[in-house]
């Protein structure tokens, strides 16, 4: 299956302290942790001038794979897709 994508939604992501890779995901009052990241894809160079740069995760959860964008600018964490397993 494929991830499928979702409206962007705002979520609540724990970070790695020197890495600031997620570590843990807040989904629906429930903190769920990141069993492996599959994907990053950075954006940096290249970005549409509004949203400015942001930085994609692909990641893996017990239940889930998630689609996870941390935008620069605003410094938000939103989820973009997601895989239920």
């Amino acid at each position: 299956m494929a991830i499928v994508r979702v409206t962007p939604t705002e979520i609540d992501v724990k970070t790695g302290l020197f890495d600031r890779r997620p570590r843990q995901v807040r989904i629906a009052n429930e903190n769920v942790r990141v069993i492996e990241i599959a994907q990053v894809r950075d954006e940096l160079a290249a970005y549409p001038v509004l949203q400015g740069p942001r930085r994609i995760f692909e990641v893996r959860t017990q239940d889930a794979r998630l689609r996870l964008s941390f935008h620069k600018r605003s410094r938000r964490w939103l989820l973009e897709g997601l895989e239920a397993a």
